[in-house]
């Protein structure tokens, strides 16, 4: 009789623990995150930004009234233009300039050309002596040095001769020094 009872006992709880799994399966995250296996995050659309605190400049301010908006808040429409048209958000509003401000931009010197950017970035591109990975990778071997080296000995030797006779400094070949011949695998490797 007790080995029946036993039976029954693991059986119920089988079928328990099964009909769980069975109805943890059916549900739609609600169960996980009932007991914390998935998180919630935020959606990133209904987030809205607010102003920073910050301590007006002057303390005889009105405080505000309770409801009105925040005059540092933009409106939903602004932010939208914004968004849609970054240009809005960097264009600063026209204010007129203090004296001080104009006598600095007066002694700055005179306006830069709208242009300016594409000039630096022509000048950047042309004198930029370091070349890129793919250059390096193409163009392995170095260019052959067409530089001619003179030999100063035997140049001096000639302009003292051309001197002793009352020649020209440029009557005669000029002697330059003759680079050694590379082999073939050095010639290969510019070694």
């Amino acid at each position: 009789m007790n080995q029946s009872r036993f039976r029954q006992r693991i059986m119920a709880a089988t079928l328990l623990a099964g009909g769980g799994l069975v109805l943890a399966g059916c549900d739609s995250g609600g169960l996980s995150r009932t007991f914390g296996l998935s998180r919630d995050a935020p959606d990133e659309f209904t987030v809205t930004t607010r102003a920073p605190l910050s301590m007006p400049p002057d303390f005889t301010l009105r405080p505000p009234r309770p409801g009105a908006p925040r005059p540092q808040e933009q409106s939903s429409q602004r932010q939208a233009e914004e968004t849609l048209v970054p240009q809005t958000a960097l264009a600063t509003p026209q204010t007129s300039s203090t004296p001080g401000e104009q006598a600095l931009l007066e002694q700055a010197g005179p306006a830069v050309p709208n242009s300016i950017r594409q000039e630096i970035n022509k000048d950047a591109s042309v004198d930029s002596g370091d070349p890129s990975f793919v250059n390096k990778l193409l163009f392995w071997k170095k260019p052959q040095t067409t530089a001619v080296l003179v030999d100063p000995q035997k140049e001096s030797q000639r302009l003292r001769t051309n001197a002793a006779l009352g020649d020209g400094t440029n009557n005669g070949e000029t002697p330059i020094i003759q680079p050694p011949r590379k082999g073939w695998l050095q010639s290969l490797f510019n070694w």
